[in-house]
């Protein structure tokens, strides 16, 4: 069974929407039912920023300065993870993902700085929400399905959505999991 596109509701949450484990859990309750749904989740409020300053710090050769930035960053999100989740064992799996998001992050203040290395520096914020959100549902008994974002995203030469390359490759990768009715996916990346 494919799932028709135009039965698939988009839901997108900004930054404030999933800015706490409070609001996480807002979130996760208003799409737990069983209408088909891609939701699309921001960073957290005021992660972007601060990944941006990080970005901003390696590019000037502040290293001290990023890996100061990153360690404050990656307390909050471990912070989140202990108060977001009920169980042990799923509090630990999202502290190992923040920890291994973090360590990415570490590792680029070690390696020459690019704009390769700012697209990864950027990303993190959305690709831990989106597992955080995938994690706690998972607790809840809600199944979802995460969709990295790059599988079905991409920009044209003017930098605008390539909107018929996004239909056709989201399409593509909702109908991989036919049974599944609640995807997540990363909003900037």
């Amino acid at each position: 069974m494919d799932h028709d596109p135009k039965s698939i509701k988009v839901m997108k949450f900004g930054g404030t929407s999933v800015g706490s484990p409070a609001m996480i859990k807002h979130v996760a309750r208003l799409i737990s039912n069983e209408e088909p749904k891609l939701v699309v989740l921001s960073a957290m409020s005021g992660t972007t920023n601060a990944l941006a300053a990080i970005a901003a710090e390696l590019s000037r050769g502040n290293i001290s300065g990023a890996s100061d930035d990153i360690g404050t960053l990656e307390s909050k999100y471990l912070e989140t993870a202990g108060q977001l989740y009920f169980s042990e064992g799923s509090a630990e799996k999202a502290r190992r993902h923040i920890r291994d998001s973090f360590s990415l992050l570490k590792g680029v203040a070690e390696r020459p700085f690019s704009s390769v290395e700012e697209k990864i520096v950027l990303a993190q914020g959305e690709l831990i929400v989106t597992m955080l959100m995938h994690l706690y549902l998972a607790e809840t008994g809600v199944h979802s399905m995460l969709l990295p974002a790059l599988e079905f995203m991409r920009t044209d030469k003017n930098g605008e959505p390539d909107m018929r390359f996004i239909r056709r490759n989201a399409r593509k990768a909702v109908n991989r999991y036919p049974h599944n009715r609640i995807f997540i996916t990363q909003g900037y990346i």
